[in-house]
């Protein structure tokens, strides 16, 4: 079994430091804005602690949390964004299944064959097995890196299909702003590992809900949130 999260020589309880780091994943908010948040509650603490807790206690809880079983049906939407660090331009190549679920993402310097190629490797590595279904846009990279990983799957390239893949970077493009932007590609890679988990668990699948299965699903996701941070229900 997983050890529960250690929370030794920090001052305040776990169950703000949770708290706090929820608020920062979960919500487009920035550090200040937390760091706010947390004061109307009477709890004083910095913008920077908050900074430091998400470092130290984000991977931790996302890799606590359940992960969707892979499935030989499940239809793969692959993406990619442009995201500008230091001046420089870098790609964020991105997985969803057909629910939109976030499978995997990987910040990469090219667009080309050789990404393409390094995103399906790790997908395939991580998932177990291959998709039953491919949807690109029209960049050929896809293309050429399906044909040497996995030419059995089939593959459909289509703009107008890959909406799925491409409406996941907004909930990102709107973090990047509230942030003012990434410093670092490493800083990047680790916000989206935890950014993603955490919109994973919270966010229902794309199918047809009542509000009160919504409700359900939310309280569900609470309960394995406070579960993955080792804190009182």
């Amino acid at each position: 079994m997983t050890k529960p999260v250690s929370y030794k020589r920090h001052r305040f309880p776990p169950e703000i430091i949770a708290h706090a780091v929820w608020l920062y994943f979960r919500f487009p908010l920035s550090l200040r804005l937390v760091e706010e948040m947390l004061l109307e509650r009477s709890i004083l603490v910095s913008y920077e602690t908050v900074r430091r807790w998400a470092l130290k206690f984000g991977p931790d809880y996302a890799r606590r949390l359940k992960r969707k079983r892979p499935n030989r049906r499940d239809i793969w939407h692959l993406d990619e964004v442009v995201i500008t660090i230091a001046g420089r331009k870098h790609w964020l190549w991105r997985a969803v299944d057909q629910n939109g679920y976030v499978l995997d993402e990987i910040v990469q310097p090219r667009r080309d064959t050789k990404a393409a190629k390094r995103l399906l490797r790790r997908l395939l590595k991580k998932q177990g097995c291959p998709p039953r279904r491919m949807i690109t846009g029209k960049l050929g990279s896809y293309a050429a890196a399906r044909r040497q990983i996995m030419p059995a799957v089939e593959h459909r390239s289509h703009k107008g299909l890959n909406n799925r893949a491409e409406n996941s970077h907004l909930p990102l493009r709107r973090r990047e702003q509230a942030m003012q932007g990434f410093r670092s590609t490493g800083g990047l890679q680790r916000f989206v590992s935890v950014f993603s988990a955490v919109r994973n668990l919270f966010v229902p699948p794309r199918s047809r809900r009542s509000a009160l299965s919504t409700h359900l699903h939310r309280l569900n996701a609470i309960a394995e949130w406070k579960s993955a941070a080792s804190v009182a229900a």
